[in-house]
């Protein structure tokens, strides 16, 4: 099972970008991270719609869509293992995280989602909601394999 993480806006070289990447070397998973951008200066409503253009354009085919979004579910993280495991044991190609911009996902994208998926109600900055979805994906590969990095 492949993962992709598709993120608007550009992460820059400093301590979030070396612990996105720490985290994306540690998983047995192949991983990789496309980030689009809309340059143009215009209104948020075509921003958003825009942004989400860009985020479902570069989903593979068959691939599992969950959109990292304040309104979905805050799951544990042996809930979210089980969710991986359960795409990786039923022959899941790919599993698609779509970070949003500045503003959120447009409804495109959350209707598109299998799973909207919620790091709790706090507002986090884009560059650490990739480093979080990033442990949490490590952590979840850890649950799966009996591995004592996950203490619950």
């Amino acid at each position: 099972m492949r993962i992709i993480i598709a993120a608007v806006g550009r992460i820059r070289n400093g301590p979030e970008h070396d612990l996105f990447q720490d985290y994306l070397k540690r998983l047995k998973w192949p991983s990789a991270l496309r980030e689009v951008e809309e340059k143009r200066s215009i209104p948020t409503p075509a921003r958003m719609a825009r942004e989400a253009e860009l985020l479902l354009a570069g989903i593979p085919a068959g691939s599992v869509v969950v959109a990292l979004d304040e309104r979905g579910a805050a799951l544990s993280s042996p809930d979210f293992a089980t969710r991986l495991g359960g795409w990786r044991d039923s022959g899941v190609d790919a599993v698609t995280f779509l970070v949003g911009g500045a503003d959120g996902h447009g409804d495109a994208v959350r209707n598109r989602a299998e799973l909207l998926l919620s790091f709790g109600i706090m507002t986090w900055p884009h560059r650490l909601a990739r480093v979080m979805l990033a442990e949490q994906l490590f952590r979840a590969q850890t649950i799966l394999d009996g591995h004592p990095y996950h203490r619950s």
